[in-house]
């Protein structure tokens, strides 16, 4: 593949990568050595130049970092996940230390997530089976959120500030509205069994029930950006799944098969209503189509996904991918295990 970029991080495995919601030419990236089991981890911030990907910044953190977002208040300062449970904000303005300190989960904080609506607060996720949300200037919580299990992705809706979702290892969507009463189960308001078969169909062409699936830790889910029903999971069973959350009972849309490992990383794209990548632990990122664009088949009542293409440069687990959302679309990041960062256009791999 011809358009491909490349950075390298010696010494540091990149878990997540985020292209900046203000340039199209900066990315960070977070780090941690020795595949996150034990010992420091990095930040870098990098930018795009003629001459390639060069080192805008790094921080050094205490511990490994899982996950980051960038501020949608400040192009200079973004959040990051810490094994050690805490979260830090830092400024690229600042040198060597985060502006801000956050510490309330009692375990690894897998995940972070900037609101894209009011800009005003961030959440977080933990192995502590808690989702907590942060206002950058306040170093206590402003609310939390009990999962009850282990909780490794969590997100605002797209177009609704108060509406959050989060993904966990008991195999199921919990949707939450902090419009509702905190009396009315903590906010939640829709709680969707992803392996379990629809209630009362989608059916078959024989008549039999769309199928169950043996219940499987849900490591990453998103928003689709233009369908704001819609949201996408992937895990340790390697199928993508479409679900409405308008209908918690009735089953995925789609189903989106192909990688032969667990799926780490998801991101629908900011371009297109029916299009998705992913990143795996078989050594690839892929782009699909849901198939929500293509006529209904009344005979298929769960659409089966379509891989448009499959980039396989990384020789490690790819634990990151992201959109960049600027330009004709098309330009996607991914890390991975490998120490490196790659950056290219998904448009090369497309088989339309």
């Amino acid at each position: 593949m011809a358009s491909m970029l490349e950075f390298r991080t010696p010494g540091f495995n990149p878990y997540a990568v985020k292209y900046s919601p203000y340039y199209d030419s900066r990315i960070a990236v977070a780090t941690s050595a020795n595949y996150g089991i034990v010992g420091n981890g990095r930040l870098f911030a990098l930018g795009m130049t003629p001459a390639g990907i060069q080192l805008e910044k790094s921080f050094d953190t205490n511990d490994a970092l899982y996950d980051l977002a960038w501020s949608e208040i400040n192009e200079n300062q973004m959040v990051v996940a810490c094994g050690d449970g805490s979260i830090k904000l830092f400024d690229l303005g600042v040198d060597n230390f985060p502006v801000m300190n956050f510490h309330e989960h009692k375990r690894e904080t897998f995940c972070v997530y900037w609101n894209p609506i009011t800009k005003d607060n961030f959440l977080s996720s933990s192995w502590d089976g808690t989702v907590k949300i942060w206002s950058p200037t306040r170093h206590a919580s402003l609310r939390t959120l009990p999962i009850g299990s282990c909780t490794y992705s969590a997100a605002f809706s797209p177009t609704n500030p108060s509406i959050i979702s989060a993904v966990s290892s008991d195999s199921h969507i919990r949707v939450f509205d902090l419009r509702t009463p905190v009396s009315a189960k903590y906010h939640l308001t829709a709680l969707i069994p992803v392996h379990a078969p629809p209630q009362g169909g989608p059916f078959l062409p024989n008549g039999q029930t769309f199928p169950a699936a043996a219940p499987a830790e849900i490591l990453t889910h998103d928003w689709n950006k233009y369908n704001d029903t819609v949201v996408a999971t992937g895990g340790v069973d390697r199928v993508v799944r479409t679900f409405d959350i308008r209908n918690p009972a009735g089953g995925p849309l789609c189903l989106l098969q192909g990688h032969e490992y667990a799926i780490r990383r998801l991101a629908w794209s900011p371009h297109a209503s029916d299009i998705l990548a992913t990143a795996s632990y078989d050594m690839t990122a892929r782009v699909w189509s849901d198939g929500s664009t293509a006529p209904t088949d009344p005979s298929r009542p769960v659409r089966a996904g379509v891989e448009l293409g499959l980039m396989n440069r990384h020789t490690e687990f790819v634990t990151g991918i992201d959109w960049c959302l600027f330009g004709a679309g098309g330009w996607v990041a991914s890390v991975g295990w490998d120490e490196r960062v790659l950056l290219w256009d998904a448009n090369m791999l497309l088989r339309r």
